[in-house]
């Protein structure tokens, strides 16, 4: 795990520049994409990058985490409807190559096996994006899910219904109380991870995930196990980091041949 500590705006172009080498290796790259507000950077990057020619997402795939259960398609707080707005709108990716999970199928059970499915049939996921609760919840991952968990039906907590009420007019009523989410181990096979952390509400979160015993109380530790995971965060999210000074020192003196 790279663990580089600085501005929300550079964390921004580092992580493009992640998705535009996995591009340039591979024109049909398959991305994951997340969504709140930490991700937005990146995405407004991406855009800026497309429109001035340097890059092309054209022939690019991409699968989102999770959705909210229950709201129609169509409802400016679905994630498919984020996703559509704040990234899809900006780059020039194909809208019928980005999916989401189906948070108003009848059968959900059906609905999450045959997401499982279509992320395996594109070649699995060659960059993943993601951003961090301050419970430590990863996707919709909340505190206790299993560290192996495939695509499924979760149950929110209050704490992560409270921090989405702000999407809800800071209507807690109408913030729903269940989700379709990638699993911890459908997340554990993509294969580089990027994950962007900013201001002090992630610090202790981002401690755990960092230097915290791997368990199912923190969903995010279970990324110590992967083999490329590339940890983006502001001085903020890092103050509770207790080797924050040697993260800095390694990518202060990275060998300039390796990349993120």
């Amino acid at each position: 795990m790279e663990v580089v500590i600085t501005t929300a705006g550079r964390a921004a172009q580092l992580a493009a520049d992640v998705i535009a080498r996995a591009i340039t290796r591979n024109a049909r790259a398959v991305l994951g994409v997340a969504t709140g507000s930490t991700p937005l950077g990146v995405y407004t990057e991406l855009g800026r990058r497309v429109s001035a020619g340097e890059l092309s997402l054209r022939e690019a795939r991409a699968f989102a985490l999770d959705e909210y259960v229950g709201l129609p398609a169509g409802d400016p707080r679905s994630y498919r409807q984020v996703i559509a707005d704040e990234f899809v709108a900006q780059v020039d990716i194909e809208p019928d190559a980005v999916l989401a999970p189906d948070g108003a199928a009848h059968d959900l059970v059906a609905a999450c096996a045959d997401y499982e499915r279509r992320i395996a049939e594109a070649g699995g996921v060659d960059v993943q994006l993601l951003g961090i609760g301050s419970d430590g919840h990863i996707a919709f991952n909340e505190p206790g899910s299993s560290l192996a968990s495939r695509t499924r039906v979760k149950t929110l907590t209050d704490q992560t219904r409270r921090d989405n009420a702000r999407f809800f007019d800071d209507d807690l009523a109408a913030v729903p109380w269940h989700c379709v989410t990638q699993g911890l181990g459908t997340i554990m096979e993509a294969r580089h991870i990027v994950l962007l952390a900013f201001g002090e509400a992630k610090a202790e979160a981002l401690h755990q995930l960092v230097e915290g015993a791997v368990s199912a109380r923190w969903p995010a530790t279970v990324l110590q196990h992967h083999p490329h995971v590339t940890v983006l965060c502001d001085e903020a999210a890092a103050s509770r980091l207790e080797l924050a000074d040697y993260y800095r020192e390694t990518f202060a003196n990275k060998p300039v041949w390796q990349s993120l």
